[in-house]
């Protein structure tokens, strides 16, 4: 009994799934490249760090330092303010029609 229940457990930690996809490093794009600035009227940075439902994205999407996290939230909620950036995403305004 022992020996079967043993050879099933090895044979279930050999069938590892494979990785859909490779995970790449994650760094800080503002820290590398010091001539990019944080800016609530460059809505084209902006919107790239935002999901399709108008959500920051998190750290661990975009890879950037909590230093620059930060900034990027505040300067999308200011773009928010000012109507740059919208606060819903597109599935919103399609759904409303």
């Amino acid at each position: 009994m022992e020996n079967q229940t043993a050879h099933r457990n090895e044979a279930e930690t050999e069938q590892v799934p494979e990785r859909r996809y490779y995970a790449r490093p994650k760094v800080c794009q503002f820290c590398v490249d010091r001539q990019l600035i944080i800016d609530y009227k460059k809505v084209d940075l902006l919107s790239r760090l935002i999901t399709e439902e108008g959500k920051i994205r998190p750290r661990r999407h975009t890879g950037t330092c909590a230093r620059h996290q930060r900034a990027l939230a505040n300067a999308i909620k200011r773009a928010r303010h000012i109507a740059l950036l919208p606060y819903t995403g597109k599935y919103w305004e399609a759904s409303r029609y």
